[in-house]
């Protein structure tokens, strides 16, 4: 299987292998996000010991841990009493032999014994640091990550070099994977997200209905049952969440519309959106003009596309699909897949205004996201505070050509965004899947810009070079 991008993360690995002294890097980031093959790609051409731990016994753990690093050196396999003799043994070869020593799977380690950082604590201060070798801890469990390896209260607070948050693609990096022509590839985008395993599992060159039929509708697919399962793994009780989650991913964004949606009290409901915020399952938005994470108009959203799809069109229609998978995709999937589009058109065009200043296609802005107020709603709203400009963009993935209309409604909701002085700077921009009426661009003056398909290829051009590592 082809390797996709991720070339900054294994730049940063490459650069630690590279110091003459100890490197601890965490590298963590939910389930499916491709951390396993991130580090894979990085071991294959260097001496590495690769240990992926396992929900199993202590004792069983310890045992092909010790076993691991044995065949790493062509040793014997020691007799190992507890995890500090494991990791001193460890310690003892490193001193003679550099290696990388990759821990996958890190949290299910300390899920059987709460002690274990601290064994990896003193190896890291005793051991370690006295050898040019790199240690490296991986998890797909964000919360135990965070809480016990770099968390202010673990015993490994402090000790690391480095660390990689590791992130689903961007549609940026997508591409690169994804060959449609770019109104497919947003489509498509809608229905994988930037998940690496998701994106993989389609075959480009049929058709994106092919695609969902196929791959997701078909019981037998790994994606018919994956959000159950990814939420099986991180809670014993995934009902309720479900529930949530499906209110999500159906428009109820507010805390109220939730709590009517699912009958869950807003009390208990706080911490159900904790969790699945902790799992990165859903994201909380403010309006990029609030002052902070206290606002009060606070809205939810998933924070995966194929969560999203899933969600919308999976769980409400599960017994449909088991009996005619077909008819829900031709009575209910894809009359309504636009408006699912619609939303992920709008992340796609964000991004864009990121690309398009990095590209020196418009002035460059501090700060991008939405904005509302009660009724009222702008897209994308870019803030630029040092140079008082405001930047204000739609985004429209309609049929028809977008118009004078669009452009004046835009220039009236500019007026109730209370943001710098009275003589900010007002940009504005408009983005359109199937373009403009003729004569609108040349009515314009300089402070719009207009962003068809066309712009939106060039700016997206896949990279289509895999990473090379330099050691190859």
């Amino acid at each position: 299987m082809t390797f996709y991008d991720r070339n900054d993360e294994l730049a940063a690995l490459d650069t630690a292998f590279g110091s003459p002294d100890h490197e601890f890097y965490v590298v963590y980031g939910r389930r499916r996000v491709g951390k396993t093959e991130l580090l894979k790609e990085f071991c294959t051409s260097r001496p590495h010991i690769y240990f992926l731990a396992a929900q199993e016994a202590e004792h069983r753990q310890r045992e092909k841990f010790v076993e691991q690093v044995a065949d790493g050196f062509s040793d014997r396999i020691p007799r190992i009493d507890g995890w500090d003799d494991a990791f001193e043994y460890l310690g003892e070869k490193l001193a003679s032999e550099r290696r990388v020593v990759v821990i996958d799977e890190f949290p299910y380690l300390v899920d059987e014994n709460d002690s274990v950082p601290s064994y990896v604590q003193a190896f890291v201060d005793e051991q370690l640091q006295h050898t040019d070798s790199m240690l490296v801890l991986c998890g797909s469990s964000v919360s135990t990550m965070e809480s016990e390896v770099l968390g202010h209260e673990s015993p490994l607070y402090g000790r690391r070099t480095g660390q990689i948050d590791l992130q689903p693609f961007s549609f940026q990096q997508a591409r690169d994977v994804i060959s449609y022509d770019i109104v497919d590839a947003i489509r498509s985008y809608s229905v994988t997200g930037g998940t690496p395993l998701y994106l993989t599992l389609f075959d480009y060159d049929r058709t994106l209905a092919e695609n969902i039929r196929s791959r997701v509708l078909s019981p037998t697919a790994l994606l018919y049952n994956e959000p159950e399962f990814l939420l099986r793994t991180e809670l014993r009780t995934p009902a309720r969440y479900m529930s949530i989650l499906e209110a999500v991913a159906l428009g109820h964004t507010t805390p109220n519309d939730i709590s009517g949606a699912t009958g869950v009290d807003p009390g208990p409901l706080s911490k159900y959106l904790q969790t699945l915020r902790r799992l990165r399952l859903i994201d909380r938005d403010v309006p990029v003009t609030a002052s902070g994470q206290k606002s009060k108009r606070s809205r939810y959203r998933v924070a995966d596309e194929f969560l999203r799809f899933w969600f919308r069109y999976m769980e409400p229609n599960r017994s449909s699909i088991e009996e005619a998978p077909t008819v829900v995709f031709d009575g209910t999937i894809e009359p309504d897949l636009p408006t699912h589009v619609a939303t992920t058109y709008e992340e796609v065009c964000q991004e864009a205004v990121w690309e398009a200043v990095r590209c020196g296609d418009i002035d460059p802005y501090a700060k991008v996201g939405r904005w509302w107020y009660g009724e009222e709603e702008i897209d994308i709203v870019g803030l630029a505070p040092d140079d008082d400009r405001i930047l204000l963009a739609e985004c429209k993935w309609t049929a028809d050509p977008v118009g004078h209309a669009l452009v004046k409604s835009l220039r009236s909701k500019a007026e109730s965004v209370r943001w710098g002085s009275g003589n900010r700077e007002e940009q504005f921009a408009l983005f359109s899947k199937s373009g403009f009426v003729d004569g609108l661009e040349d009515e314009l003056d300089d402070s719009w810009s207009l962003f068809g398909l066309d712009d939106l290829e060039r700016l997206f051009r896949p990279a289509s070079q895999a990473y090379e590592s330099p050691d190859s």
